[in-house]
């Protein structure tokens, strides 16, 4: 356990993003109830993660990241939950087959309530409320009740993220992850896509792999490993008191581990060195993600990855890179170049959505598909340049059918946004434009495996 430090001792530091409770005795009262839940996720299984994330700080793994960019009470669904579940293994096994190596595959999901905000209130026809900072604190309707946070919406988030990992648990180890069927879908997809043609070499390589595979008895008949799959959860841990309850000491090392999810993160909003977040967060013992805009300086990145990574442990501390495309390139290297001179073992993945967004003709919040595809292909240059891994990606996706994010093969455009714009935050990229993604990221990792020389695994298609 860290020096000095206690799950309440955040509550000493300077706080930002934080939401101010009218009752305060019954925001105590939900902390106590929460306390005497069951943990969400369990301390080994953030071990394992740990140790995932530790082959891919050593360039031997690949980071899948992704999810909404806020989950909502209103939209609680199992066929959410099993489409967007769906799209992400899609997108594994492409990246899967891409990079040559395994794939690690955590998703937003189950805890990802909490939204930082760039202003305390907001303005409807000369209205002005307090801004909605998530379903976990307050409600999205513009009503100054509504606005007010309120602490029982903790055990609500509490109750859907276990009812969650309950459905997600049971499609990771129950038949639904089965890679011929992942693979299936992906052919299906790359039949209709307008741009299949594209993909179908990648797609046509894999299921002759597969095919190998079978030949030689790698069936999921009768290797449990291609029918199951492991798969993590992860989300912004910007609601401290919810944090801190759900925190546990771990029976078998006595270590304290945020039983939330298995990868809880720092924004870049509260990733401030003598900041509440950051005192937190270096204190669990669970992999920890650190969102990295263009305002940090090398300097100030060294100084974070010590405070949460002080024994320089591979797979404890991702760093989520979100600059945006058009300062990826003349920001990120110097970050790179900080980390790789002091010898820091860290992920360094891409959030190729924040950073993207902008506002379109009619008014709503979009993200050009070619912006985020920009914003990938510097993040990999830069990382070819400096000689060390772009270890992953980070997407705001769903898998439903929604137009939020312009361009991509579907060809949304801004007109259309107003067909299926349902998202209570940040515009997502759709199941479609989510795979397509994948598959443009799996050529990138193609080539650069082909130009270093590096034979495909193909035993590293499974799981």
């Amino acid at each position: 356990m860290a020096r000095d430090w206690s799950p309440q001792s955040w509550r000493s530091k300077p706080i930002r993003q934080a939401p101010t409770y009218p009752d305060a005795a019954a925001l105590a009262a939900v902390e106590t109830q929460l306390r005497h839940c069951p943990p969400l996720v369990f301390a080994g299984e953030a071990r394992r993660l740990k140790a995932a994330l530790g082959r891919v700080a050593n360039g031997e793994a690949f980071l899948l990241q992704g999810g909404d960019c806020a989950e909502s009470f209103a939209e609680f669904h199992p066929d959410s939950i099993r489409d967007t579940f769906k799209v992400l293994l899609q997108m594994a096994i492409v990246l899967t087959f891409g990079a040559g190596c395994p794939v690690v595959k955590v998703g937003r999901i189950a805890g990802q309530f909490a939204k930082p905000r760039s202003a305390l209130t907001e303005t409807v026809d000369g209205r002005e409320l307090s801004c909605y900072r998530g379903d976990i604190i307050n409600d999205i309707v513009f009503d100054e009740a509504a606005r007010v946070p309120d602490p029982a919406r903790m055990l609500r988030a509490y109750n859907q993220s276990a009812a969650t990992l309950n459905l997600l648990r049971a499609f990771a180890q129950g038949g639904f992850a089965d890679l011929q069927r992942m693979h299936q879908w992906n052919q299906e997809f790359v039949a209709t896509s307008p741009q299949g043609a594209r993909y179908e070499e990648l797609a046509t390589r894999i299921d002759e792999t597969l095919a190998f595979m079978a030949a030689c008895g790698l069936t999921s008949q009768a290797v449990p490993v291609l029918r199951e799959t492991e798969f993590y959860t992860s989300h912004d841990a910007l609601l401290l008191p919810y944090e801190e309850a759900l925190t546990r000491v771990d029976s078998l090392s006595g270590e304290c581990y945020d039983c939330s999810a298995h990868l809880p993160w720092i924004g870049e909003r509260t990733r401030q060195l003598d900041g509440a977040h950051v005192e937190f967060c270096r204190g669990i013992r669970n992999p920890v993600g650190l969102k990295v805009g263009p305002t940090l300086k090398p300097d100030e990145l060294i100084r974070l990855i010590d405070a949460l990574n002080p024994d320089d442990e591979a797979g404890r501390l991702t760093l989520i890179v979100r600059m945006g495309a058009d300062k990826v390139g003349a920001g990120l290297p110097a970050l790179v170049r900080a980390a790789k001179r002091e010898g820091r073992r860290v992920v360094w993945s891409c959030d190729p959505m924040h950073g993207n967004t902008v506002k379109s003709a009619n008014g709503y919040k979009t993200r050009p598909f070619d912006r985020v595809l920009a914003d990938i292909r510097s993040f990999f240059d830069v990382h070819r340049a400096e000689g060390t891994h772009a270890g992953g990606i980070h997407v705001e996706m769903t898998g439903k059918d929604v137009t939020e994010c312009t361009g991509g093969a579907q060809a949304i455009t801004e007109d259309r946004l107003g067909d299926r714009y349902h998202t209570h935050c940040d515009p997502r990229l759709n199941g479609s434009q989510a795979l397509e993604l994948a598959f443009l990221v799996a050529e990138k990792l193609k080539a650069e495996r082909a130009a270093r020389g590096t034979p495909l695994r193909v035993t590293a298609v499974a799981g």
